[in-house]
């Protein structure tokens, strides 16, 4: 596809395909994924990942936002006088 100076009609596509490379990044939002505590079926040791580490585990925890299933840290704005 070839965006020179040309009609109205046939600039069209060219337009729109400018439009979605502008908003593109503004519909995709990427984020970590979530921490988990799973639970082994066989002897009940705990591990956490962010995946099922295979057949044979349970998820054991709700998500954690933190990395290593750590809670999110708190953060604390001093207003400066």
């Amino acid at each position: 596809m070839h965006c020179l100076p040309m009609p109205i009609a046939p600039r069209l596509p060219c337009a729109l395909f400018a439009l979605v490379v502008l908003l593109a990044p503004l519909l995709v939002q990427a984020a970590p994924a979530p921490w988990y505590y799973w639970r082994s079926l066989v002897d009940g040791q705990r591990v956490c990942a962010q995946t099922s580490p295979g057949s044979g585990w349970e998820q054991d925890s709700s998500a954690y936002e933190g990395p290593g299933c750590q809670p999110r840290r708190k953060v604390l704005v001093v207003p400066m006088r």
